[in-house]
């Protein structure tokens, strides 16, 4: 071997052995990407309920406040409204806000906050008024907490016209949808799912092809996160993991199962879902919030439109109940477990048109 070509080979190994693969909690995931947003953008403020000096209730924004200061990392007082309002004057004033809802279930006095000002701002401005807000909103159920701490509300932002929705199902996902969230001139709701904030998996800090998603070469879109040939089981958040592990049952029995990871539910990836659903010809939506007119019912529409043709079954929801999201002591049997989705799966399945 030459002088010049060992020293490439020996340049590219070392590049490899370099590539920065840590493993990380989504929750240490997601503090790592809002540190990176920080020190890249000046413009960038954390603020919320307890996130500064405590750093949060699940520590996400630990030791931020320590290293950029009390100016650009702050609590604020427990006033949700008082939150966004907060966020849509400083974006107005060229700021970057990143604030925090502590817990799902208190965004609702932001409501008309979110909807009335921060998604229509840029409409109502033309343009001239963006508004780059990235919402952080601990989202979901899975650990049990009281009643108002577990919520699943993508179907109430997905609706309103203005806003984006994002929900990341893994650490890999947190940080690189984070860090592209943080990027865009919009407001961008990102849902963190609780259940999955303290699960550690391999993050790639500069390639998102990684974090066990196959085709997931871009921060866009959903991503195939086990590819099947018999239904497909579309999914988001918390949701995802539940899926993966009913696919890992149902191959005992000899049942490929595609779990599709939607990742954006607003706007939702339209040719990801018809392409995955052409190819298995069977569908099942699995999803936390409530059956009528959950997010389920707006995919369910999208997959008849575009694979009515292609479709062996009716496509099947398996969802949270019509009741309030319930507190920790009743939420095993109102979130989706391994069983009803199975059941969902065999539904399908064993369908038979008349």
């Amino acid at each position: 071997m030459s002088n010049a070509l060992q020293n490439d080979t020996l340049e590219s190994d070392r590049e490899l052995a370099s590539t920065p693969l840590v493993q990380l909690s989504m929750q240490q995931a997601i503090n790592r990407a809002l540190g990176e947003i920080l020190e890249a953008d000046d413009r960038a403020l954390i603020f919320g309920e307890d996130v500064g000096l405590l750093g949060g209730v699940f520590r996400v924004t630990d030791g931020l406040q320590q290293r950029f200061g009390a100016n650009r990392v702050f609590d604020t007082p427990l006033a949700e409204s008082g939150i966004l309002g907060t966020a849509i004057g400083l974006a107005m004033a060229g700021f970057h806000p990143i604030p925090e809802i502590q817990f799902d279930g208190f965004a609702y006095p932001a409501v008309n906050q979110i909807i009335t000002q921060l998604a229509r701002m840029n409409y109502r401005s033309r343009g001239t008024l963006p508004m780059p807000v990235t919402l952080r909103v601990p989202s979901f159920g899975g650990i049990r907490a009281p009643e108002h701490h577990g919520e699943s509300l993508e179907s109430l932002f997905a609706h309103v016209p203005g806003l984006k929705v994002v929900s990341p199902s893994n650490p890999q996902q947190a940080y690189h949808l984070l860090k592209h969230a943080a990027s865009m001139p919009d407001p961008v709701i990102f849902m963190e799912p609780k259940a999955r904030y303290w699960n550690k998996a391999d993050v790639n800090l500069t390639d998102n092809r990684t974090g066990g998603a196959v085709d997931s070469a871009s921060v866009e879109g959903s991503v195939i996160a086990r590819p099947g040939k018999h239904a497909t089981l579309i999914a988001w958040g918390a949701m995802v993991s539940r899926c993966l592990q009913v696919a890992e049952l149902a191959a005992e029995d000899g049942i490929e199962l595609e779990v599709l990871d939607l990742r954006w539910l607003k706007p939702i990836d339209e040719a990801g879902l018809a392409a995955s659903v052409s190819r298995t010809r069977r569908a099942i939506v699995v999803h936390e919030g409530p059956h009528t007119a959950g997010l389920g019912a707006e995919v369910a529409a999208l997959v008849s439109q575009s694979c009515f043709d292609s479709l062996r079954a009716p496509v099947e929801r398996v969802t949270g109940f019509d009741v309030p999201y319930p507190s920790g002591d009743l939420e095993d049997e109102y979130i989706p477990n391994i069983d009803r989705i199975l059941f969902g799966v065999q539904r399908v399945l064993e369908y038979r048109r008349g």
